[in-house]
């Protein structure tokens, strides 16, 4: 007797654990949004933010584009992504749940495509300390290419900064993902730089961005700055303290365009490679942290590259800002649990209602399992990035800890929200 009930014991624990362990399987499709075909022979990789990225499983594209991945349900959840590489450029998405498909849109690389452009180069003097002048420069890069396709080589996209500039850090972003620190590589005469990063076609508004951090010599209370874009800028801004004095050089045309009560801003339009431009700053001055914080949060809550009221959609730091920086990292950190937080809010809210309203994406927005299955692929991307930098050792162990922190205290109330949700659909069902 006692034989029996450990057998049957035994039998039920390994029934428990092959629920609680089983196995899912993603299936999707991969297409050439280039061609318009499905992409062939593309590698597919399953992957697990929480298990330092390892990759859980593998498969390669069919004729038709498709493929197979298997997962393991883990309790409590884990964050997996879709990871395609097409003509060597990697394409991510957030690993689908409850059978949605796991379709990825690629597109064919080139060193060189037509259709990219600057829409903004934001010049932003952010501070002057100990006799140097702190800068942060964002360009947001369109690529509005016809047929569509990925521009990527080990000169993607180049910038001129000025000579006497010294580089404190990079970061690029893919359209609509977070900042990613990245390496700069010097590209010939002084000041000339590249990014070895893909520019890949618009996602709707949301264009490819490049950031770098860069200080000046500052001893004389002015400094002269000659800007020089590689590509047609559509406009350039300059954004400054209060306390500071801007003029235009001869032959350049900037207008005072105010953006915020904290900050000065000029602008200048249709900037072409090769055009002359100058213009000179001087007094001391820092802009507000409040400020940075303030356009930090609008331009992570907007999806940065989306188009705002500010230029650039603020001057958020990336993720990695070597010394001395440093003591601006702490409203990195804020800003990330109060978008992640409001990002939530905004998933899991209830629709709204009224004239005018889209009956299709109404009904989209009502599904509770839609909105959270969107708010846990946002956070599973944010979660591999951060194990992207991790791995690479861009950031700290304590800095990567406060991070993940932060964002596991989304991620753990969004799969108790989902469980819940899930409940209370059962129950409704039954």
């Amino acid at each position: 007797m006692k034989m029996t009930q450990i057998v049957f014991r035994t039998v039920a624990l390994s029934l428990l654990l092959t629920g609680a362990f089983a196995q899912a399987q993603i299936t999707g499709t991969v297409t050439n949004k280039t061609t318009g075909k499905p992409a062939a022979g593309d590698a597919v990789v399953l992957v697990d933010t929480q298990a330092g990225m390892g990759e859980v499983a593998k498969a390669t594209t069919d004729a038709r584009g498709h493929y197979k991945l298997d997962k393991l349900n883990k309790p409590g959840g884990s964050s997996y992504l879709v990871r395609v590489t097409h003509q060597g450029a990697t394409y991510f998405i957030g690993a689908p749940e409850g059978g949605a498909p796991g379709d990825v849109a690629v597109y064919d690389v080139a060193a060189k495509v037509d259709g990219v452009l600057i829409d903004e180069d934001v010049v932003g003097i952010v501070e002057t300390v100990n006799g140097q002048l702190r800068v942060v420069e964002r360009y947001a890069v369109h690529n509005a290419s016809m047929p569509p396709r990925t521009q990527w080589s080990p000169r993607s996209f180049e910038i001129v900064l000025p000579e006497e500039a010294v580089v404190d850090g990079a970061s690029a972003q893919r359209p609509g993902r977070m900042l990613t620190t990245i390496k700069l590589d010097p590209d010939g005469p002084k000041g000339h730089y590249a990014f070895n990063f893909p520019i890949q076609p618009d996602d709707g508004e949301k264009s490819t961005l490049f950031q770098i951090e860069y200080m000046l010599p500052y001893s004389g209370g002015k400094f002269t700055f000659h800007p020089q874009v590689t590509l047609p800028a559509r406009t350039l801004w300059v954004m400054m303290p209060k306390s500071m004095s801007f003029s235009a050089g001869a032959g350049s045309t900037f207008i005072s365009a105010p953006q915020d009560p904290g900050f000065q801003t000029y602008v200048t339009k249709n900037v072409t490679p090769g055009k002359a431009l100058e213009f000179t700053i001087a007094g001391t001055g820092a802009i507000p942290r409040d400020e940075q914080q303030a356009q930090g949060g609008q331009q992570s809550g907007q999806e940065a590259g989306a188009p705002g009221t500010q230029p650039g959609g603020g001057m958020a730091n990336p993720i990695n800002t070597p010394d001395p920086l440093t003591k601006y990292k702490w409203w990195f950190i804020t800003v990330i649990v109060l978008v992640m937080s409001g990002v939530a809010a905004f998933l899991l809210r209830k629709p709204a209602t009224g004239a005018g309203f889209d009956a299709g994406a109404s009904q989209v927005m009502a599904s509770p399992a839609a909105r959270n299955t969107a708010l846990l692929n946002a956070l599973k991307e944010e979660l591999f990035a951060l194990e992207s930098d991790k791995i690479a050792g861009k950031i700290t162990p304590a800095e990567y800890a406060e991070l993940k922190a932060a964002l596991e205290i989304v991620l753990k109330r969004a799969l108790i929200r989902q469980g819940t949700g899930n409940r209370e659909q059962g129950t409704g069902n039954s």
